[in-house]
């Protein structure tokens, strides 16, 4: 385990007050983890700054600026690990530049985008030749297929970091709501569900139909608006149980980043067999199903049973804080970059 204090440059989309972001995002919680192990992180917002340097505010045409700007930044700052987030502003010359003027510099990059997006996989790999370790939120033989040519890739957990996710719904008998749901996008694109691909806006009014009584709080669904910032968290609060949806099921532990969210704010998960997790939590730690029919009877249960509910969700957040927490996610990352763990070598 590599203990000794670090500098680190995060790249990625950080919040500078140009646009507003999500506290919930990845890059935030990595970031905390990495600092709560003792190393010094100089976040760096290649969206933000590349709009900065565009006279019209574009990143667009920002672009050659962010990119010299972080070579200059690096030079300055000297850091022993340049770790890169979805930071698609920034070009593999530029890498190559930072390493020759540091020559000892480690540079990694992480991805929490799904692996059955052929543009996501694109940009993955357009940095595989610059960066020493690439971290994916996607296991099985989807993660193998990208380390052909023997490069080093590691499964990256949605981590959970308790001074986000701050609530404790499963500490609570009487909630406002029994089950929540937000979506990007209702229709597009589809989601397979249990075998079946689904207008999102349909499937939770089948659920509506089959559960007249339920009462659910939904992003997204039916033209509602889209949850942000500390109303987001409210809901999270004030919900028994979460639906934990992807676009698909059959990429092994590829789910959203919402599964910290919903898990750490004390929500029973509710989620496919398929994804995998039943190798990571067991049948009294979240609410795992193979079919509509499963799903809406244990909904129906857990809403008549909060004793039983509460005990899922303590279980289940419990269990997820252990495994996923920020400081654990940031401590493996290191030590893979570092030299001092294999990628294949997952601690969870």
């Amino acid at each position: 385990m590599h203990t000794s204090p670090l500098t680190i440059v995060h790249v990625g989309a950080f919040m500078t007050g140009l646009r507003v972001g999500p506290k919930h995002a990845v890059q935030i919680k990595i970031s905390n983890g990495l600092i709560r192990r003792g190393h010094l992180v100089l976040n760096f917002s290649d969206r933000d700054v590349a709009r900065a340097c565009s006279p019209f505010g574009s990143r667009k045409f920002g672009r050659r600026g962010v990119n010299k700007a972080l070579l200059a930044f690096c030079k300055q700052q000297r850091p022993d690990i340049l770790l890169l987030g979805h930071a698609d502003m920034i070009d593999s010359v530029t890498l190559m530049e930072v390493r020759h003027a540091l020559p000892g510099v480690r540079i990694a990059q992480w991805n929490v985008d799904p692996l059955f997006e052929e543009d996501n996989v694109r940009r993955i790999q357009g940095k595989l030749s610059m960066v020493d370790n690439t971290f994916i939120s996607t296991a099985g033989k989807p993660l193998d297929a990208m380390r052909t040519g023997g490069h080093a890739m590691s499964f990256l957990p949605n981590p959970v970091d308790l001074s986000v996710e701050t609530g404790r719904a499963d500490l609570a008998r009487d909630l406002a709501y029994d089950l929540f749901y937000a979506c990007g996008h209702p229709s597009r694109p589809l989601r397979e569900i249990c075998g079946q691909e689904w207008n999102m806006d349909e499937f939770i009014g089948l659920i509506g139909k089959r559960l007249p009584k339920l009462r659910m709080a939904l992003g997204g669904i039916g033209g509602r608006p889209h949850l942000h910032g500390a109303r987001y968290q409210d809901i999270l609060e004030s919900s028994a149980v979460g639906l934990n949806i992807s676009r698909r099921a059959d990429y092994p532990l590829y789910t959203s980043d919402r599964i910290a969210h919903l898990a750490g704010n004390g929500c029973v998960v509710a989620i496919e067999r398929t994804t995998g997790y039943t190798d990571y939590f067991s049948e009294d730690e979240m609410l795992f199903f193979s079919s509509l029919d499963e799903l809406t009877d244990k909904l129906d249960r857990f809403t008549a049973e909060p004793d039983l509910r509460m005990r899922v969700a303590e279980a289940g957040r419990a269990r997820y804080v252990a495994r996923f927490n920020e400081q654990a996610v940031a401590q493996f990352m290191v030590d893979v970059i570092m030299g001092e763990r294999a990628p294949e070598d997952l601690p969870w």
